[in-house]
C-alpha cells in the first residue's frame, strides 16, 4: 500500500486512540502496584463501570475473583516483574453487577532507561468461548468415561458368564486356573473349562476363539456348550473335536466366514486308590501342553500338527494318552503366554522355548504352584502381554 493510499483512509481507522478504545480485547495500563491508569473502552463495556469509576481509583486485583485475586498475588504479579512479561493466564473479571466474565490475560512490563518497572500493560481476551468449549469438553469426557466403565461392567459380566465360576473339586487331582484380560473394553476369547463327564471321567477344554467382543463371547458359549454335550456321549476326544467343528461350520452363513479356534480337549480319569489320572487329549491346532515330571523333567505333549477347529469339513487331529502319576503335573495355556513380546523394539516373543525353562526352573510341585510359575513370567513382561491369557493344570498329589 503506497503513503498516498494511506492518506486517504478514514481518520478514524488511522486514529490511534479509536483503534485502542474499540480494540476487540481489553487494554489496561497499571502502575507496578497495581492501580489502573488507563483502559480501554472495550474493557469498562465488558465490565459495566466507566474509565472514571476506575483510573486512578482502583487496582487490577480489585477487578478479579476472590481466587484470582489470591493467584495475582501469589503468582501472577511476582512471575511478571522477575520475567518482565506472562502470557496466557486464564482469570475472571467481576464485572459491576457481580457477574463474571472468563478471560486470558497477557501482562508486559515497561521499565524507564535504568531497568525499573515503570507502567504495566496487560491484554484481555474474552474466554467465554472458550470457556464454554472447555465444559463441553469435559461433559463429553465424563460421559465417555461413565459409558466406558458401563460397557466394562458389561464384559465384565458377560466374560464371567463363558468361564467357570470355581474349578470342581476332582478326587484324587488338584487343579488350578488362572486367566487374564488384555483388554477390559472387550470381551476375551480365550476360555477354559473342567467338568464330569460319565461316571469317574471328567472333561477338560482350553481354547482361543479367533477375534474378540461379543461375536467370540458368542462362539466361545457354542464351543462350551457343545463340548460338554459331547463328552456325555463321546468317549473319544477327538470325536467330541469334530461334533463342535460341525456345530461351528453351522454357524457359517453368507455373510461371514464360520467362527473358529484352537482347542484341547480330553478326558481325565483318576484313581484315587493308586494316585495314577489316566487322561486322553486331542487338540485342533492349539500350543501343546506341558507335562512336569515328579523328577523334574518338563517336555511338551505331542499334540502338534492339529487344525483349526470350525475352518475345515475334515480337520486332522491329535490325539495323545498318557497318565500322571503322583507327583506329576500337567499344564495348558494359550497362545498369550508364548506370543507375549521380550522386547518391543525387536518385537522378539516370550516363546515355547523361554516357557519350558521357566517353568522348569521353577520346579512346580502343585498344579497352584505351576500355574504360579507362568503368572511370574508374565508380570515381569507387563505391557508386553498383548492378548488373553488362559491357563489350567492339573496335579497328581504324593
Amino acid at each position: 500500500m503506497t503513503a498516498t493510499t494511506d492518506r486517504t483512509l478514514d481518520p478514524r481507522i488511522r486514529h490511534g486512540d479509536a483503534l485502542y478504545d474499540n480494540a476487540p480485547c481489553g487494554f489496561l495500563t497499571t502502575l507496578p502496584d497495581g492501580r489502573i491508569t488507563e483502559i480501554n473502552r472495550t474493557l469498562t463495556d465488558w465490565l459495566g463501570f466507566t474509565s472514571d469509576e476506575l483510573v486512578g481509583k482502583r487496582y487490577f486485583s480489585n477487578l478479579l475473583s476472590v481466587g484470582g485475586r489470591i493467584y495475582h498475588e501469589t503468582h501472577y504479579a511476582p512471575l511478571l516483574l522477575m520475567h518482565g512479561q506472562i502470557n496466557g493466564i486464564a482469570l475472571e473479571l467481576v464485572r459491576a453487577d457481580r457477574t463474571r466474565l472468563p478471560v486470558l490475560a497477557a501482562s508486559v512490563v515497561e521499565p524507564d532507561a535504568e531497568g525499573r518497572p515503570t507502567l504495566i500493560r496487560t491484554m484481555l481476551f474474552d474466554a467465554r468461548e472458550r470457556r464454554a468449549y472447555e465444559t463441553e469438553l469435559l461433559r463429553a469426557r465424563r460421559e465417555a468415561e461413565l459409558e466406558r466403565e458401563r460397557l466394562r461392567t458389561i464384559n465384565a459380566t458377560l466374560q464371567a458368564t463363558l468361564l467357570p465360576p470355581s474349578l470342581p473339586a476332582v478326587p484324587g487331582l488338584e487343579v488350578d486356573a488362572y486367566y487374564h484380560i488384555a483388554s477390559p473394553d472387550e470381551v476375551g476369547g480365550d476360555f477354559y473349562d473342567l467338568f464330569p463327564a460319565r461316571a469317574g471321567t471328567w472333561g477338560l477344554f482350553l481354547g482361543d476363539v479367533c477375534g474378540k467382543g461379543a461375536r467370540a463371547a458368542a462362539v466361545t458359549s457354542i464351543v462350551r456348550y457343545t463340548l460338554r454335550a459331547a463328552a456325555v456321549y463321546e468317549t473319544v476326544p477327538s470325536a467330541a473335536l469334530r461334533t463342535l467343528n460341525t456345530t461351528l461350520l453351522d454357524e457359517r452363513d453368507s455373510e461371514t466366514r464360520a467362527p473358529f479356534c484352537t482347542l484341547t480337549f480330553g478326558t481325565v480319569a483318576p484313581d484315587p486308590d493308586t494316585g495314577r489320572v489316566d487322561i486322553r487329549l486331542a487338540s485342533g491346532g492349539h500350543p501343546p501342553p506341558l507335562l512336569v515330571r515328579a523328577n523334574g523333567n518338563v517336555d511338551y505333549l505331542p499334540t502338534i500338527g492339529g487344525q483349526l477347529i470350525g475352518m475345515l469339513p475334515t480337520p486332522r487331529l491329535v490325539e495323545h494318552t498318557f497318565a500322571l502319576r503322583p507327583g506329576d503335573t500337567l499344564l495348558l495355556y494359550t497362545d498369550g503366554v508364548t506370543e507375549a513380546l521380550v522386547s518391543g523394539e525387536t518385537r522378539e516373543r516370550f516363546g515355547e522355548d523361554r516357557l519350558l525353562e521357566h517353568v522348569r526352573a521353577s520346579k512346580p510341585t502343585s498344579a497352584a504352584e505351576a500355574v504360579g510359575a507362568v503368572r511370574e513370567a508374565l508380570a515381569t513382561l507387563g505391557a508386553g502381554v498383548q492378548d488373553d491369557v488362559a491357563l489350567l493344570a492339573l496335579h497328581a498329589p504324593r
